[in-house]
């Protein structure tokens, strides 16, 4: 027999992980004292706050939707490798201390974390219904055009 998941658990990982990003730009925000740079990374701990708040309300609007796997711990090791993975294990202040010295560097952590919100925004679309379905998909357009905003900016760097 299946493991069944609760859509507003698997929800509450995509949080989890828009709280480390948020987290990771608060401390980048701090290290960095141009204005540019500073500027930068706090609108885009605003915008991880503005995507926990619309994880929220998804998750609320799920919560009695259940998820069945193909096979015993699919599901389940599945998201747990996606939100388990090193690039959000270096996100203490001592990791970041030690990997992040340069603006260029900060940069190419926050693409990291963009281009791994989409992986898993999709991820969870595939088991969502609409209006969740929805509101992750405009998630998803948010996190390209950080992608965009930072890819641009690190050329700067370069």
């Amino acid at each position: 027999m299946p493991n069944v998941f609760n859509a507003a658990e698997i929800v509450n990982m995509g949080i989890e992980k828009e709280k480390k990003r948020r987290d990771f730009y608060a401390l980048v925000a701090e290290k960095f004292k141009e204005k540019d740079l500073k500027d930068l990374f706090l609108k885009l701990r605003d915008w991880e706050d503005e995507h926990i708040k619309k994880f929220t309300a998804i998750r609320n609007s799920v919560k009695g939707e259940e998820i069945a796997e193909s096979y015993q711990g699919e599901f389940g090791a599945y998201i747990k490798a996606l939100v388990d993975d090193k690039l959000y294990n270096q996100v203490s202040a001592k990791e970041f201390g030690e990997n992040v010295k340069t603006a260029r560097s900060a940069i190419q952590y926050s693409l990291g974390f963009e281009k791994d919100a989409i992986l898993l925004f999709n991820e969870l679309l595939r088991y969502m219904e609409t209006p969740g379905a929805d509101k992750v998909r405009e998630l998803i357009e948010e996190e390209k055009k950080h992608i965009i905003y930072l890819a641009e900016l690190k050329r700067k760097y370069e």
